[in-house]
């Protein structure tokens, strides 16, 4: 039987996996929106928001996952919908570690590491 762990426990074990690459910083190093974020270089490439891992895709990739119900834009509870940001749905199987490398990928312009 496979151990189900909770969306705190699986990015707590994201946030191990990229600690370790250079130009990244943790969650907790900053104040304000994004405290809980991965970024690199200063920008905000995974955030833990509400239970939900939420990455910063292209546009495009962002409206197919949404168009397969992996996930919904992310709203920062300002009423508007972000365009280049996806809050993974819970019945989501997509790998957080591969998704959050795309990420990476996208904000820094490197290959990801993961």
């Amino acid at each position: 039987m496979t151990k189900r762990i909770s969306p705190e426990q699986r990015y707590d074990e994201l946030v191990d996996r990229w600690v370790e690459v250079g130009g990244v910083t943790p969650p907790g190093e900053s104040a304000g929106f994004g405290s809980g974020s991965l970024r690199v270089n200063g920008k905000i490439f995974a955030m833990f928001v509400r239970g939900h891992l939420v990455v910063k895709l292209a546009r495009a990739r962002v409206d197919e996952l949404v168009a397969a119900g992996e996930g919904a834009r992310f709203d920062a509870n300002k009423g508007t919908p972000m365009k280049e940001w996806l809050s993974l749905s819970e019945t989501s199987r997509l790998d957080w570690a591969h998704l959050s490398g795309e990420a990476f990928t996208f904000v820094s312009g490197k290959d990801s590491p993961l």
